[in-house]
């Protein structure tokens, strides 16, 4: 009997245990019980919930202490707000932001080191809260486990942290680029990698990230966008490297931007006579700017394509902008609203320029060149000359307008010339270019048209050639690189151009070349390039996700690398777009259909090797396509990945991670880093962001 007692009591004892241990686990994360007592003008108060303890600090029930002390409570479940009443004193705490709004007739932002929590539907705040909220003593006795709240001792607004927002005052207006920076009465806090600045409205606690860096007291700029104007909260936090939270501080300020620009690179009264360099500094944020140029003289007006707000613009005037300019720079907001800025007044007085273009001085010239003018004038017709400096014997190669001319010298001359370009303006007066000496050994050659080296061919190709000689037949031969095998593809005359279509037996490493037969019975040839032909089947790009789910699946992984790296998720998410079509278009492997998850069009090799995919090439002034290697990944999450280490790790991107955190800036500064050789790339990726209203992705609460 005894025995049976005591392994009864032993079971027992084991399921209390067990029982302790499961609730411990299903407590909430960082929360841990424990016996805390709480003691409200005197009275003990017992009650559930009890005060509870989160990463080392003190949480206690915010309904029941101020309803104790005599304040209304009222809760917002759309917003996840708590109001706190109490006399003339208002606070307005949200649900997981640190972010608190007091107003005791004047509103003042504080943020708190742990931000108001729900735990069993009640919501929990910090102990230092409540004395700042309800201007009451409140303190901790370590050896009790006691919080103490004592209303009959006055308390002021404390703030959680020693940090300031040194550079911007409370209620400061915000007309333009501002100066950001914060100070540390003691030491920063430990783990502290970044240092964000953010924008928040006030009635939704949220808003966007307006500077950030690693260097914690260093100095930053805001430069506002005007969709912010109206009553905001500035804010200075610090972030460890896994973007939690450490310190901040908040000010209310009012951004009233009256839109202006002031252009750089001339000053008033100024006498330019060749290219200047134009700048606009701009106040606010502009997806682009123009440049108005206006000769006051003629009444002629020239404005300029859209261009980087923050780049340089680069204006070479003619000799017909001669006399009295006006330049001034317009800003454009999203909505298209120009912004003009004050017109800087100038003088032009450029000298007439001329120089023929295509070709080095001393250069020998065995290939077709195009020949260009360069002129600061308008011309009504233009001549490309070549002369013998021994004999002073002019020969016209052509006659034109004004457009270039491709010129392949003949094997009738050869030593040493000079090539010039003579013109007529539009008053008819003749104007002749400085002389260029070149070399001509009038050898017989023929060029080879169509095709390229290593050119991927998998179907009917155009042949042609042309040449500087009287070619009077010409043959095109396919040589297998590996047998040495030769066949005519082709045979008939140089003007004609001919359809290749290559057969089964074709396949493999070759080589194509033309050989013309001259008048005089000798044989010329061009080079031989190199080529493969594939007869098999070729894969082209494929979609990763059905397109109306596109948005959803970039913008999720754009959210997740944003709140990681600071990096716009609205950018990011108008880069796949515009790289990929909406998903539909993800480079495959060309052979083997290897599908690559590579969403920007990477070139290389990723984490899981490479496929080939087509790119462009040029060879004598004809573009065709190459197979080049783009990286593949095992999913789309590790290509997410690895477009960010790029822009976050390569040094040519150390200009655009200055900017990263707006979407407009970022866009323009990966233009200027040359991400993209496509003018339009940043327009491209803003106007996405607009349509599609991707701008809320940058929202962020603190």
């Amino acid at each position: 009997m005894y025995m049976k007692l005591k392994n009864y009591k032993w079971h027992l004892l084991i399921l209390l245990l067990l029982v302790i241990v499961f609730a411990q686990w299903h407590l909430p994360q960082g929360l841990a019980a424990s016996n805390v007592n709480l003691v409200i003008d005197g009275k003990s108060i017992i009650a559930s919930p009890l005060p509870v303890i989160h990463n080392d600090r003190t949480l206690v029930p915010v309904r029941l202490i101020v309803e104790e002390l005599g304040a209304e409570v009222a809760w917002n479940e759309e917003n996840r707000t708590v109001h706190i009443k109490k006399g003339s004193r208002q606070v307005l705490l949200r649900i997981d932001s640190h972010l608190v709004e007091y107003d005791t007739g004047n509103k003042v932002y504080n943020l708190s080191d742990v931000a108001p929590k729900i735990i069993d539907d009640r919501t929990f705040v910090p102990i230092r809260l409540i004395s700042n909220a309800l201007g009451v003593a409140v303190r901790w006795e370590d050896d009790t486990r006691t919080v103490y709240v004592d209303s009959h001792q006055s308390s002021s607004i404390v703030p959680f942290f020693d940090m300031k927002l040194s550079t911007v005052k409370s209620g400061q207006v915000i007309t333009g680029t501002t100066e950001l920076q914060s100070s540390f009465s003691e030491s920063v806090p430990q783990g502290a990698t970044e240092i964000r600045y953010l924008l928040i409205d006030s009635d939704t606690g949220r808003g966007t990230v307006v500077a950030r860096g690693s260097v914690l007291s260093g100095k930053y700029y805001w430069l506002p966008d005007l969709h912010e104007d109206g009553e905001k909260v500035l804010v200075a936090a610090l972030y460890n490297s896994e973007g939690v939270f450490l310190s901040g501080d908040a000010v209310p300020v009012k951004v009233s931007v009256e839109p202006q620009g002031t252009l750089t690179g001339i000053s008033e009264g100024q006498v330019i006579g060749g290219t200047i360099s134009l700048q606009a500094h701009l106040n606010f944020v502009a997806p682009y700017v123009k440049y108005e140029i206006t000769n006051v003289d003629k009444g002629k007006v020239f404005v300029s394509n859209e261009a980087d707000p923050q780049g340089v613009y680069n204006w070479t005037p003619m000799m017909e902008d001669n006399g009295n300019v006006t330049i001034k720079t317009i800003a454009y907001d999203h909505s298209g609203q120009a912004y003009p800025g004050q017109a800087i007044n100038i003088k032009v007085d450029v000298q007439r320029k001329l120089e023929i273009r295509g070709f080095s001085s001393g250069s020998t010239v065995e290939k077709p060149i195009t020949l260009s003018a360069y002129r600061n004038f308008q011309v009504s017709q233009t001549e490309y000359v070549m002369k013998d400096p021994r004999t002073g014997k002019e020969e016209i190669l052509a006659q034109v307008g004004y457009v270039s001319h491709r010129w392949f010298p003949g094997t009738e001359i050869s030593g040493d010339k000079v090539l010039f370009v003579r013109v007529k303006d539009t008053s008819g007066n003749t104007h002749t270019s400085k002389e260029i000496p070149i070399k001509l050994t009038g050898t017989p050659k023929l060029i080879l048209e169509g095709v390229g080296p290593k050119q991927v061919v998998t179907g009917s190709v155009k042949l042609k050639s042309s040449s500087n000689a009287d070619v009077r037949s010409i043959q095109y031969f396919l040589r297998n690189s590996k047998t040495g095998e030769r066949k005519t593809i082709a045979r008939g005359s140089l003007q004609t151009e001919y359809t290749w279509t290559p057969v089964k037996g074709d396949a493999g490493e070759c080589t194509i070349q033309a050989q013309g037969v001259l008048a005089s019975g000798t044989k010329v040839s061009s080079e031989e390039v190199p080529v493969t032909v594939f007869m098999g089947t070729t894969y082209g790009p494929k979609p990763v996700i059905e397109k109306d789910k596109f948005l959803d699946l970039a913008s999720g992984l754009a959210g997740e690398s944003s709140a990681k790296y600071g990096m716009s998720a609205a950018l990011q998410t108008a880069q796949a777009i515009l790289e990929t079509g909406w998903g539909q278009s993800v480079p495959v492997d060309k052979y083997s259909g290897k599908f690559s998850n590579n969403l920007f069009g990477i070139k290389g090799s990723g984490p899981s090797g490479s496929v080939i995919s087509n790119t462009w090439e040029e060879y004598n002034g004809q573009t065709f396509r190459v197979d080049a290697n783009f990286r593949a990944y095992g999913n789309v999450n590790d290509s997410w990945a690895d477009h960010k280490k790029l822009l976050l790790t390569a040094s040519r991107y150390e200009p655009f991670r200055a900017v990263m955190h707006d979407g407009t800036q970022g866009a323009w500064a990966l233009r200027r880093c040359g991400y993209a050789t496509d003018s339009k790339y940043p327009l491209k990726l803003i106007n996405i962001i607009n349509t599609y209203g991707l701008n809320k992705l940058d929202e962020v609460g603190i």
